[in-house]
């Protein structure tokens, strides 16, 4: 249904030029944004502190050197070294690398959001683009089927008065459509610059842009796609994502009361003339959990999981409301279009061509010919915009579920 409504929209391009479909247009624009190198960058650095997280302490040496005065003896060296190592309380160390597992899973997260958010802006934009070329192609037919007829009729000897304020109406009309070219090609090169930036292309790189035909497909039930929203949702997860990682801040909150052990061996040895002393042994430092039982921390950590949960509360219940939304305003707009004849605007665009001829001829008036040109022109923008605006609102549905409705 409908393959009139984006056929011939290629833009008139170089001869060595490759067009772009939306899904090669996307494509490029996921793989070429810069921003992508700032999230890999990210899950880079998180990867970095789980590796840290994982490592025990570096033991210490301990080194100290003097005299060792003996009276009546004599004095000579005197020397002690001792190598420490701390040892944290068990669990604490698993609770750490938990904690960056969870970051590493929340920068994967942010990095697959943003491809995602990408690539449905660039098929966004890329619609909007081919709709304001369609228009512009059908006011440009439009500019030139009313050149003719004004060309024919200069070329008559006009008279009387009407013929001649035919003509003017006309002419007033002529002007009407280079206005609305003008407004057309300036949207669309505005369209076309932020298609270039998301892109990655210079801003006066030429775009030439096609599109298959892309059918309204009807959607799962209500029921699935707040389930698929649930499951697959990039906010849900991330946010999932955090009240989990937080529960390992309690845990380590709660595991730091628990002390580190030092144990430090050590060798002495001192000498003064014919005596000599060694001296060797352990010694174990821990301090004691008396005034400092980490409460405060643990207080905070736990407010701040009930902060995370009632965000992904918020969250969850925001995105079942956004799915209902943009879900039954898809399934309006569907309607609306399966209810049009597919012939229709086939249909307005004859009426607009016959007008051409039968007003030539003097079968019509000529308000009733600039009403054909102008009824084609609106039909194709109510059309062209209401299949857009679908299709912008199954990618936000696709955003938010995280999965492929669209079958081109």
């Amino acid at each position: 249904m409908y393959r009139l409504l984006f056929h011939g929209l290629c833009l008139t391009a170089a001869i060595n030029a490759q067009a772009l479909t939306l899904d090669s247009l996307s494509s490029e624009c996921v793989s070429k944004n810069p921003e992508i190198a700032f999230y890999e960058a990210q899950i880079q650095i998180a990867q970095g502190r789980r590796i840290e997280a994982g490592k025990k302490s570096n033991p210490t040496l301990t080194a100290q050197i003097g005299t060792w005065d003996v009276k009546g003896v004599g004095d000579g060296p005197a020397w002690q070294a001792a190598v420490s190592q701390t040892f944290e309380w068990p669990g604490r160390i698993s609770l750490r690398k938990a904690i960056a597992d969870r970051q590493i899973a929340l920068a994967e997260l942010g990095l697959q959001s943003l491809k995602a958010s990408l690539s449905a802006k660039a098929r966004g934009v890329g619609m909007q683009f081919l709709v304001q070329q369609e228009k512009l192609d059908a006011t440009q037919a439009a500019l030139s089927r009313l050149k003719g007829v004004l060309n024919v009729l200069v070329q008559r000897d006009p008279a009387g008065v009407a013929p001649l304020l035919e003509m003017r109406i006309l002419e007033a009309q002529v002007l009407a459509f280079n206005k609305a070219i003008a407004d057309a090609t300036k949207e669309k090169e505005r369209i076309k610059l932020e298609l270039n930036f998301l892109r990655g292309a210079a801003p006066e790189a030429d775009l030439h842009l096609t599109a298959s035909n892309l059918e309204l497909p009807a959607l799962p039930s209500l029921d699935s796609l707040l389930t698929l929203a649930q499951k697959q949702n990039f906010d849900i997860r991330a946010r999932q994502a955090e009240v989990q990682q937080q529960g390992f801040e309690v845990e380590l909150a709660r595991n730091e009361r628990g002390p580190s052990v030092t144990v430090q061996p050590f060798v002495a040895r001192q000498q003064a003339g014919p005596e000599r002393e060694i001296n060797a042994g352990i010694s174990v430092s821990i301090p004691l959990p008396l005034w400092n039982r980490n409460q405060g921390n643990i207080a905070a950590a736990e407010a701040r999981r009930v902060q995370l949960e009632t965000s992904l509360l918020v969250t969850s219940r925001s995105i079942d409301r956004q799915v209902v939304e943009h879900s039954k305003f898809y399934n309006t707009l569907r309607a609306q279009l399966n209810d049009t004849a597919p012939e229709a605007l086939n249909l307005f665009h004859d009426a607009a061509e016959q007008g051409d001829r039968h007003y030539q001829l003097g079968a019509i008036p000529v308000s009733t010919y600039l009403e054909l040109q102008k009824s084609y022109l609106d039909a194709l923008e109510t059309l062209l915009s209401s299949k857009a605006e679908a299709l912008l609102e199954l990618q936000e549905i696709e955003l938010l579920t995280n999965a492929c409705l669209l079958k081109p």
